[in-house]
């Protein structure tokens, strides 16, 4: 019997569950990486999909750098490094998904891109092959639905940075089997993480209470109430916060902080979800955070410098 913080699966789940030794992860992005680093650490073969060439060779400088940062910090060997990134092949195809257990997509925020990795990654998975998605906010119901197999198909939300971050959301759509959830959980936990079951609901519970949070900063910005400056001290020594919100929202990515409040806003039609006007003119100005350069803080700047 295995279990989480919040989950307890029995010998007869666990029996059924199909054996995960092949990974497969779509999107080289922050997510992507984090995702492979961790699979590859826990001694699975790995292969690593983006349609952008730069963005492999970049994922895998960063996956080499961050884990000399974890040998540097004690929490795995030198002698652990070069096996793991061995285990990890990368492509621009998805055919070569075709070995995978498990396809673990993480593309941007938006439901009809990863609509169209699905119908583009489908024809070349095993009937076997779990799929799951890290998606942030998006109901697993309706992304399993357009797929071949939404019995198959799960919510597998890791926490951004993924080496270092502890929590993994599951999330069943109202199709997704037992022994689908319970290899997503044997896999969160073989990858050290520890598991919170969430309802197929928008943006399930992290960032159900989070970015709504930030969202909520950003209007008190927007409505003069403080700067940028004032706000994220606040928050940092009045409520012992590592990171203020605003800082927090060019750590996440503007667009996807706003991409997070749209689905809330349309999916729970409840105007408190309603996106701040500023959150989206920033993103219409292409000031994502720190991704893009400038966000609420210009990091052309050390330490970074204010926008507003």
């Amino acid at each position: 019997m295995t279990s989480s913080a919040t989950v307890t699966l029995s010998p007869e789940a666990l029996a059924a569950a199909p054996a995960i030794s092949h990974v497969g992860v779509i999107g080289a992005g922050l997510m992507g990486n984090g995702i492979a680093h961790v699979c590859a650490l826990a001694g699975l073969s790995v292969v690593l999909q983006d349609i952008k060439p730069e963005a492999l060779a970049k994922a895998m400088e960063t996956i080499s750098r961050n884990m000399d940062r974890q040998i540097k910090a004690g929490t795995i060997t030198q002698e652990e490094k070069a096996p793991a990134l061995a285990r990890i092949t990368t492509s621009t195809e998805l055919a070569a998904m075709a070995p995978a257990d498990m396809v673990i997509e993480a593309v941007t925020e938006k439901e009809e891109v990863k609509r169209q990795v699905y119908k583009a990654l489908i024809p070349h998975l095993k009937p076997s092959c779990l799929l799951a998605s890290n998606t942030s906010s998006i109901s697993i119901t309706r992304l399993g639905a357009s797929t071949d197999r939404p019995e198959k198909f799960i919510g597998m939300h890791f926490m951004n940075p993924v080496p270092v971050m502890k929590l993994v959301e599951i999330i069943r759509g109202i199709a997704t089997d037992e022994p689908t959830f319970a290899a997503a959980v044997s896999l969160a936990e073989r990858l050290n993480k520890t598991v919170v079951v969430a309802e197929d609901f928008p943006a399930f519970i992290v960032n159900r209470i989070l970015v709504p949070m930030i969202n909520e900063a950003v209007y008190a910005l927007y409505e003069g109430v403080a700067s940028v400056a004032s706000i994220d001290t606040a928050m940092k020594l009045g409520a012992n916060h590592r990171m203020g919100p605003l800082e927090l929202a060019d750590f996440i990515g503007l667009d996807t902080c706003l991409s997070i409040m749209q689905v809330l806003y349309e999916g729970l039609a409840d105007s408190k979800y309603r996106p701040c006007p500023l959150l989206v003119k920033y993103v219409e100005a292409g000031w994502l955070g720190r991704k893009t350069g400038r966000g609420f803080y210009d990091y052309s700047h050390t330490p970074p410098k204010p926008t507003r």
